[in-house]
């Protein structure tokens, strides 16, 4: 724009032409924006269908759409008038970074396929987002709960005599979101290096294949089909919830050092050298024998006390909580979790980025957009 820069970070300087919808490409852009990246949200015009995903609502908007979208700008563009799709295409000539959920292909009529964009633009970072890849799977329509299903997550989330259950997020969503956060960054690196862009491709399934780690290791490397067992860990004990004298709380003693001193806090250092349990691969294999020694004397006390106590040690271990409670708890901390996105009247509190840096500090100048907020100066500085 004609008056500088937007804003200061390390991505200081970097154009991004967001055609994302819903959650994946509009968290990861948010990331970028944080990161100091000029993001620019291209939107129908009725708009990103979260906005209408409600309740819960701050001041009539979805909190749904307001917990993806700070730090940009709106425009909203009708791609089907050519008016519209001609400026869609002048803001994809001059990005950095073009990232677009759409079904594979389903830009190219309007010219913003990768081709087209890259015969314009050849420095562009092109990322897209999809359900299933852009080959076999391009028609499969991309939701997370599909993926869940289809990954196998299901398969392990619950009892094991229950139902299988969704994850509480949209947690392949947010996965491919940090994937192509992180495809987008390498490409961008090479891009300085080479001058050359590249299309950066990431599909939910293959984030969720990937994201379910020592369970599809699992499979791919032991022949394993894993099962849900409710809150247990297929090769770590303890390492789950256990009952205390009032609530549950969490007691992840991962290696045989941890265990010892949980054995010491809750009274029975002798079990820690018991040949039954003194190694992992004992206790995982007998754990319906070790587990009622522990809830025994777990009882003795209640959940806050024993985890003040078992931190104190060294013992992983943890409250169960509600949202609010994971908030307060970050905020005892010193995390600071909660962060005002803009100033003045449009100031609102958000979830603070993840990552901190030393010399570059993060920005949260702008709040959540509206529809078009920004649509009048962007037309004219396309224009110009």
């Amino acid at each position: 724009m004609s008056d500088g820069p937007l804003r200061d970070g390390p991505l200081a300087g970097v154009l991004v032409a967001d055609f994302s919808r819903i959650l994946a490409g509009p968290y990861a852009t948010m990331l970028l924006a944080d990161m100091g990246a000029d993001v620019i949200k291209v939107e129908g015009p009725k708009g990103d269908d979260t906005r209408t995903w409600m309740p819960p609502v701050r001041e009539g908007v979805s909190t749904y759409y307001l917990g993806v979208n700070r730090g940009k700008r709106s425009i909203a563009l009708d791609l089907r008038e050519e008016g519209d799709a001609k400026l869609a295409r002048e803001l994809a000539r001059r990005a950095d970074v073009l990232i677009e959920n759409f079904k594979p292909g389903g830009l190219d009529k309007f010219g913003l396929g990768y081709e087209s964009v890259r015969e314009a633009n050849p420095g562009v970072v092109y990322a897209s987002i999809t359900g299933f890849g852009s080959g076999a799977g391009r028609d499969i329509p991309g939701y997370d709960l599909m993926v869940q299903a289809i990954s196998g997550l299901m398969s392990l989330t619950g009892e094991p005599d229950g139902p299988p259950y969704r994850a509480g997020i949209s947690v392949f969503d947010v996965m491919a979101g940090n994937h192509a956060v992180i495809g987008i960054l390498a490409a961008l690196r090479h891009r300085d290096a080479s001058g050359i862009g590249q299309h950066v491709e990431v599909n939910l399934l293959s984030s969720a294949l990937t994201g379910l780690v020592n369970q599809s290791s699992a499979y791919v490397a032991g022949g394993s089909v894993p099962y849900r067992m409710g809150n247990a860990h297929p090769s770590v004990f303890p390492y789950e919830p256990l009952p205390t004298a009032d609530n549950d709380i969490i007691v992840a003693a991962a290696n045989d050092g941890q265990f010892r001193k949980l054995c010491e806090v809750i009274g029975i250092p002798e079990i820690a050298d018991d040949p039954r349990f003194a190694r992992n691969v004992d206790r995982t294999a007998r754990r319906e024998e070790l587990r009622p020694i522990l809830v025994e004397q777990l009882a003795k006390r209640g959940a806050d006390e024993w985890f003040e106590l078992l931190v104190k040690a060294g013992v992983p271990s943890g409250p169960i909580n509600t949202i609010d409670g994971g908030f307060a708890m970050a905020e005892r901390l010193g995390l600071d979790p909660v962060v005002m996105a803009g100033e003045g009247e449009r100031a609102m509190p958000t979830t603070r980025h993840p990552i901190r840096f030393s010399d570059t500090p993060l920005s949260y100048r702008l709040p959540p957009p509206e529809l078009d907020e920004h649509g009048a100066e962007l037309r004219t500085w396309l224009t110009a």
